[in-house]
């Protein structure tokens, strides 16, 4: 991880870019605009149904985690400068927010305590990050993402 007080090198910038750049593919934009406005699981049960392996929905969905999962172990390896990196790039802490509630079973069922680590550190480090610069950011962001999130509707007999 680069430290703060240091500029980005030549290296990181470009490599900062071509990761930019992946994000204006046609199919993961189109996983991505999926992704926000469907993805509102709380639980692994309901994010089997809306993203289950085998459909397309399940499809954008990794599609989604494994683009940012990638951009993050690069960041965490310290090939990405991370002042850069959470200052142009805070939707992956968006989609860990989204998936968090599901990871603790989701990797219980598929053996997989790796899944998604790498997205994790670096929103745990962003949080950290963002507090520090802006207070109240981190707060505001949950807000905005509650407020995303389709209205249950009371089955109240």
């Amino acid at each position: 991880m680069a430290s703060t007080n240091t500029k980005p090198t030549y290296e990181q910038a470009q490599l900062h870019l071509q990761v930019y750049d992946l994000r204006r593919e046609a199919k993961l934009r189109q996983a991505r605009e999926w992704f926000f406005r469907n993805f509102h699981a709380t639980t692994f049960q309901e994010a089997m149904k809306v993203a289950a392996p085998g459909t397309e929905a399940g499809a954008y969905y990794m599609q989604v985690i494994s683009y940012w999962e990638n951009a993050c172990a690069l960041l965490n390896y310290g090939l990405l400068h991370e002042d850069l990196f959470f200052e142009t790039s805070g939707e992956f802490f968006g989609v860990w927010e989204r998936i968090k509630p599901t990871m603790a079973e989701g990797r219980k069922v598929f053996s997989n305590q790796l899944f998604a680590s790498n997205l994790e550190k670096a929103a745990v480090r962003f949080e950290e990050w963002i507090e520090k610069r802006s207070p109240g950011a981190v707060k505001a962001m949950r807000e905005f993402s509650k407020q995303m999130a389709p209205q249950q509707q009371s089955t109240a007999a």
